[in-house]
């Protein structure tokens, strides 16, 4: 099991989000930190995995077995913050 770690920017991500869809979200970090998966972002060290048409960006660290999440999202709001960040 890895440990979370969220990013400075994830709550204001997190709190725009239904109540309903909170709770698939929570459901599915829990399975990204028991399994990581592995698929990149292209051309950078995130990964991307969904609920829905939801998006959550995360990196792995490995060597201290830890997940940091970035974003979660609407895929057009993901599309932006894809943008914005590369």
């Amino acid at each position: 099991m890895y440990t979370a770690e969220y990013d400075i920017e994830w709550p204001t991500y997190f709190q725009n989000l239904d109540e309903s869809i909170k709770e698939r979200i929570v459901k599915k970090l829990g399975k990204i930190l028991a399994y990581p998966t592995k698929r990149h972002l292209k051309k950078s060290s995130y990964f991307v995995d969904g609920v829905g048409q939801y998006r959550i960006t995360y990196r792995v660290f490995e060597e201290t077995r830890v997940v940091r999440f970035y974003f979660v999202g609407t895929h057009k709001e993901y599309e932006k913050w894809y943008k914005q960040d590369f």
